[in-house]
C-alpha cells in the first residue's frame, strides 16, 4: 500500500519549510527505493530531500542527517543528472548548502520571470 500520505503527515513541517524556501509546492513521492520530498523547478530540474539512505525514515526519534540533492531531468530516457548534493542535521541548512554549491559551480539556470516582477517598484500608478 502506498505510504505517501503517511509520510506527508509525518513530515508536514519539512514540506512546509521547503515550500516556503522554494516558493513552490513540496510533495512526498515514491522514488522506487523509498519515499522522499520532491520540489519541481523550471527547466526539468527538481530537488529530492530525505533523512535516511533509502528515503524518509519511519523512526520518530531518528536523528539522521538530511540529504538534499538537485537533479537535471533527462527527456531522452537516460538517467537524470545529479547536479549537487549536500547533507546537514537541519533540512534547511542542507537545502542552503546544496544551492550554494550548484550556484558556485555555475550549474543553476534562473527562470526569466520572478514572483515580484509585476509589482511596481515605486508608489506611482502604472501608466
Amino acid at each position: 500500500m502506498p505510504r505517501t500520505q503517511e509520510h506527508a503527515d509525518r513530515y508536514r513541517d519539512a514540506l512546509t519549510a521547503l515550500a516556503a524556501a522554494t516558493q513552490r509546492p513540496a510533495n512526498v513521492v515514491n522514488t522506487g527505493a523509498g519515499y522522499a520530498i520532491r520540489v519541481d523547478f523550471e527547466f526539468n530540474r527538481y530537488l529530492l530531500a530525505s533523512n535516511a539512505a533509502d528515503g524518509l525514515t519511519d523512526a520518530i526519534d531518528d536523528a539522521s542527517e538530511w540529504r538534499v540533492s538537485l537533479y537535471q531531468g533527462a527527456a531522452d530516457g537516460t538517467s537524470d543528472e545529479l547536479l549537487a548534493t549536500a547533507g546537514h542535521a537541519w533540512l534547511v541548512d542542507a537545502f542552503d548548502h546544496a544551492f550554494a554549491d550548484i550556484r558556485a559551480e555555475g550549474k543553476w539556470q534562473a527562470a526569466d520571470a520572478s514572483f515580484d516582477e509585476f509589482n511596481p517598484t515605486n508608489d506611482q500608478p502604472a501608466s
